[in-house]
């Protein structure tokens, strides 16, 4: 490899590597290479090498060398970049109008917010802002069953924490009178029945697209049986039904269920109410009457498009656009209410906080950002096809955010002894910054520190290594323990540069390291690994939540005193 390929690559590694926390890899590198000289492709396999050996150089370097090479060899790098100028963010919307567009979400409270939701929440809300427009949250809480005031709260501060501002609160069930009255109008006009027919038979003549007798009866004996479901049916002896087309090929239009008989207690109404309205009549009558223009949600529910028209057109009431997007998950992550549950139940998980878990509790306990996720979703756009994002996607816009705001410290694991002799200094200064100004922190030191088991294994009696922030030391003595000479500054280039923790104030935590937590179908058995390691005293000093990069390990957040859980890279 000639030497001027080589200068490119050590310039591409150190560009990279700065801006990631100080660390690169080899297959990004030799992406980048193979981008911009394509001629290459051909000579993977005789670039391969030199691009390791470069690599592993740079990553070497703690940061303030890094950036010391760029400053004397590639300013360029440091250069900010031109903005280029375009459209920023969501597409247009089809028929808005500024100033005159309404947008809502719509959460059931019947679990705990995920990523999913932060979807929905923040399309629809930035599409409020982009308009100069309105925007509703509205709790569809119509199914006392399943809801509860816990998962109504867990909601709103999910999306305060997420910056989420809405201009309109309101709750489903508010309305509830108004359903009455929509129900009555629909029996009388034909275009609901009251159905008193078997679950299963139900479900076969949908299945079969035949209509039942209940939906030969007249409006009389529907209007009777109406009020026969306010106190005499039981649940499940009764249900209101749209008059749809049995025959249709869309099954979401064969007949639905309007209304249906729930004599649980709701969080707010208690037993005032016993009829209960689906889904679709809920969604429907209330886009309608609070002046939502625009309906956006998830691609699941695009074909029951077609049954709010038809409600809607049933009661002459205003239909407003219904846009449609893809649903959000992580590979490994399980997002249903359905799988997260158990989990929790059987103790696999914790609670929703879990940091395995893409929950909104779970992924800022985690140290993922708001504006992360943000920046994250509107990156993804608004198409339909499905979204099963690897978690390092998002984790890239978080580093991005942090990186700025990350004290560093230094931090061992399966630690081992080292004892260094003729230290001239009893304390040691270091930034908590590489670039940023953030202050300095005192170390005490004597002469005994801890270093990384994973280093130590590199260590051979007669090297010199060089602990980072301090300075040079020849080693005399390794093994189990390690014992050595300090030299203070000298040779930086090819020696082991290696983060430590003085003994004496040594602070030790536990580390969590949250991993995949499904691998495909099976619950992953290793996916949180616990870690018992050693950091500095000035970790006490930090606040609960806030970020670190433990140096040559990765992003973590302080969970407590006595515990750390690792964000990513």
């Amino acid at each position: 490899m000639d030497e001027e390929l080589k200068k490119e690559i050590r310039k591409m590694a150190l560009q990279n590597a700065f801006e990631h926390g100080g660390q690169t890899q080899d297959k990004i590198i030799l992406g980048k290479i193979l981008g911009t000289k394509p001629e290459f492709r051909t000579k993977v396999k005789e670039i391969t090498g030199d691009i390791s050996e470069i690599v592993a150089n740079v990553n070497q370097l703690s940061s303030e060398e890094q950036k010391k090479e760029i400053e004397e060899n590639f300013p360029e790098i440091l250069v900010p970049k031109e903005k280029i100028e375009g459209r920023v963010g969501l597409p247009e919307l089809e028929g808005a109008e500024q100033g005159k567009v309404v947008t809502r979400f719509t959460p059931e409270p019947n679990g705990y917010p995920h990523i999913g939701h932060a979807k929905a929440v923040i399309i629809s809300s930035e599409y409020a802002k982009m308009y100069g427009g309105k925007f509703i949250l509205r709790m569809d809480d119509t199914n006392p069953e399943v809801e509860r005031m816990e998962y109504h709260a867990a909601i709103k501060v999910g999306l305060e924490w997420l910056g989420i501002e809405w201009d309109e609160e309101k709750q489903t069930s508010d309305d509830m009178e108004i359903f009455y009255e929509k129900c009555i109008e629909l029996l009388n006009s034909g275009r609901a029945y009251v159905c008193t027919c078997k679950r299963d038979n139900i479900s076969k003549n949908r299945r079969e697209r035949k209509a039942c007798k209940c939906s030969m009866g007249d409006i009389d004996k529907n209007n009777k049986n109406w009020e026969k479901m306010k106190k005499k049916f039981k649940p499940g002896d009764a249900i209101v039904r749209f008059r749809g087309d049995m025959k249709a090929d869309n099954a979401v239009m064969r007949d639905p269920v309007l209304f249906r008989i729930i004599d649980e207690s709701h969080y707010t109404l208690g037993k005032k109410y016993r009829i209960w309205p689906s889904y679709d009549m809920s969604v429907a009558i209330e886009d309608s009457i609070s002046g939502v223009t625009h309906a956006l949600r998830s691609k699941e529910f695009e074909l029951r498009k077609e049954l709010i028209y038809a409600i809607l057109d049933a009661l002459n009431m205003r239909k407003p656009y219904q846009g449609f997007f893809s649903r959000l998950e992580f590979k490994g992550m399980p997002m249903s209410k359905r799988l997260i549950k158990p989990l929790i139940e059987e103790g696999k998980v914790s609670w929703y906080d879990d940091p395995r878990l893409p929950t909104l509790e779970a992924l800022k306990r985690r140290g993922i950002r708001p504006e992360a996720i943000k920046k994250f979703i509107m990156s993804l756009g608004l198409t339909k096809a499905d979204t099963l994002a690897p978690f390092d996607a998002l984790e890239a816009f978080n580093r991005k955010v942090v990186d700025a705001e990350s004290t560093r410290l230094f931090m061992v694991s399966n630690a081992r002894k080292l004892t260094v002799k003729n230290l001239p200094i009893s304390s040691v200064e270091i930034p908590n910054h590489p670039i940023n100004d953030m202050g300095k922190r005192k170390i005490e030191i004597d002469g005994n520190f801890y270093i990384s088991g994973d280093d130590a294994q590199n260590i051979k009696q007669g090297m010199q290594i060089r602990l980072l922030g301090l300075g040079n030391v020849s080693i005399t003595k390794a093994g189990t323990e390690f014992e050595g000479d300090f030299i203070g500054d000298g040779e930086t280039t090819n020696i082991l540069k290696i983060q430590w923790v003085s003994q004496k104030t040594a602070h030790k935590i536990k580390m969590i390291i949250p991993k995949v937590l499904f691998i495909g179908e099976e619950f992953n058995e290793e996916s949180l690994e616990e870690l018992d390691v050693y950091t500095e005293p000035h970790y006490l000093q930090l606040k609960e939540g806030e970020e670190i990069q433990f140096v040559r390990f990765g992003y973590c957040r302080k969970d407590s005193q006595n515990q750390a859980i690792f964000t990513h890279k």
